[in-house]
Order: C-alpha cells, then structure tokens, then sequence
C-alpha cells in the first residue's frame, strides 16, 4: 500500500501541471482585458470616442504600467513559469479586485464552501443508498418505479433552474415564504443568542441550498445502487446462501451490500467535482460568501490570480478524492490489493 500511495501521489504531479496549464490558457486566453476593467469599466476604449488625444495617451500608459507591475504583459509561458514559481511557495499573489491576499480570500470563505459540500455529501450517500436497496429488493414494484421516474425526473433537471424556482415559489419571491432567499444567518443573528437557536438559525439558511445541491447526485447514484445489487443478487454464491436457510436481511445486509458497495465508493470520485461546480450555482443564486459566489465574481473581473488559485484548489481536492476512493476500495473489497503482489 505504501508504495501504491507513493507512486500515485508521484503520478499526481504532472496530472496536476496538465490541469493547471489548460486552465491557465483558458483563463489567459479569454476576451476580456482585467487592465480595461480595473480602469473603470473600459477607459481605454472609451478614450477613442471623446477623450482629448492626451488624455487617451495617459490612459493608455497608466494601464500598460498597471499590466507590466502584474507581469500581464509577458508572454504566456513566462507567465506560467513565474505563477508555478509561486505556487511552490504557495504565494498567489493579491488580487487585482481589491489587492487583498489571495490566500487570505480563499481561508475565509473555504469553511463556507467546504461545509455545504460536506452536507451535502451525506445527503446523496444517506438517500442513495437506503433507495437503492428497497428499489433492488423490490424490482419493478409501484414503489420501484416511483423511485426510478421520480430520480430521472431530478436528473434531468438543470441546477440553476430549480434553484430560481425555488427563490420565486418557496423563498419569498411571489408565493411562499418558506425558506430565507440567501445567506448563512438571519439579518437579526445576535451572538447572544441560545446556541440552540443559532444552530436552528443556520440549519434553516442552509437546508434549502444543500437539498438544490445534492439532488442530482442521490437522483443518480440511488440508480447506480440499485443496479449494483441486483447485479450481485444474481450470483451464485447469493443463491447458496439463500438456500443455506438465511435469513433474506442476512444475506441482503451481509452478503450483498458490501459488494454492491464497490461502485458507489468509486463514483465517489466523480460526485466530488460536480458538488464544486454545483456550489458556483448555489452560492451565487443564494448569495452565500463561499469560494463558488467568490470564483464567479473573479471570472467577471478577469481577477487572475484569485480564479488559479480556486482552480487549484479545486484541482487539488478533486485528485485528493480519486485518491481516497482507491483507498477505500481495498477497504469495502479486501480482494482488491494496490502495487505488485510479492513473487
């Protein structure tokens, strides 16, 4: 196992360069010029309609002051090369928004972030898999095709439009007030209050976006769950046991699940980056002060720095995932050994 984590975290390394240096050119390369922005919208281009020819001129040296002192006027690949420099020193820079430390943003906004995906998490796990197993051990019942229609129903539904609906009909838009239309906390939180009062408080701001942003994964992996076990169901050994005389929760609980178990722990992999670009939706529609509201904000201002820095950390967590859903393999299915077996 120790030399499966080494070479795997060795082949992390250039994984983790490819990512980043697409996401360096996409950002890099996209219309938009953070120079114009930060001059109040666009002063260089306004200066061609009805600014006098030196004024335009002094516009035009301030922001190619402003574009050398960042090092945007550099090709892209000095560009790289200077911004891995500093990632190895875990420096990213300030930001070109409100040159505040970029390390400073992200440390006050990631518990936001990490806390509503970790809720989030759970909810998918604890409604998959308890669906996906009364849907295998009762195929094709009215039950089972309520669950099946109503999980392609929340697939196909897009993130962005349910949460608007759910801000017009259930959070006080023009029906129903039911839930708070945004934030963490209520406008008259006090830290006075009863801490079971605060915690009622942030439960109530927080349900509604961690339902918007589990559906789709539980809605998918409850499918994924019951096809595993009915799959496994199939096999013989499942049928030796059955006529062994055990009992059906024996064989269902013991027997099956474990197995069933391998492809959730592996999809695992591939819930955590959709539940970070989820959060760019939530936070934004919410208004929650998370890295999702924070990266949005920073594409609309060309903030460079700001946006690779959430790039990576996203990159990051997201290899960390794979990682651990290998790992947790072997765990569920001891038959799976990493690295070479001893000859």
């Amino acid at each position: 196992m120790g030399a499966y984590l080494l070479q795997r975290t060795l082949l992390m390394v250039p994984t983790f360069i490819g990512i980043t240096l697409i996401g360096f050119l996409i950002m890099r390369l996209a219309p938009g010029d953070p120079a114009e922005l930060r001059a109040a919208g666009g002063l260089g281009a306004a200066a061609g309609g009805g600014i006098s020819v030196e004024k335009r001129g002094s516009v035009d040296e301030a922001m190619a002051q402003w574009r050398a002192q960042y090092g945007l006027d550099k090709p892209l690949h000095v560009q790289y090369a200077v911004w891995m420099k500093n990632l190895l020193t875990l420096s990213f820079g300030e930001s070109f928004r409100d040159n505040q430390s970029v390390w400073g943003k992200i440390a006050e906004r990631l518990p936001v972030t990490v806390k509503l995906n970790f809720w989030s998490i759970l909810v998918v796990y604890l409604v998959a898999i308890p669906l996906g197993i009364y849907s295998a051990t009762h195929p094709n019942s009215f039950a089972d095709q309520v669950t099946t229609l109503t999980a392609f129903v929340l697939f196909a539904v897009p993130l962005v439009w349910a949460a608007t609906m759910a801000i017009v009909f259930i959070c006080g838009g023009d029906f129903y007030y039911l839930f708070p239309p945004g934030g963490l906390e209520s406008l008259d939180f006090s830290d006075n209050w009863p801490i079971w009062k605060k915690i009622t408080d942030h439960a109530w701001h927080l349900f509604l976006p961690v339902v918007l942003l589990s559906y789709d994964g539980f809605a998918g992996l409850s499918r994924y769950m019951r096809a595993s076990m009915l799959e496994v169901l199939r096999q013989d050994y499942v049928q030796v046991a059955r006529a062994k005389g055990l009992q059906e929760k024996i064989v269902i609980y013991k027997h099956v699940l474990r197995n069933s178990l391998i492809p959730q722990v592996t999809i695992l992999a591939s819930i955590l980056p959709g539940l970070i670009g989820g959060s760019i939706i939530i936070e934004t529609v919410f208004s929650i002060p998370g890295l999702g509201q924070l990266g949005f904000e920073s594409v609309l201002a060309r903030d460079y720095p700001t946006v690779m820095a959430l790039f990576t950390v996203s990159a990051v967590l997201t290899l960390i995932g794979i990682l651990i859903s290998d790992i947790l393999l072997s765990v569920v299915d001891p038959r799976i050994v990493f690295g070479r077996r001893l000859q």
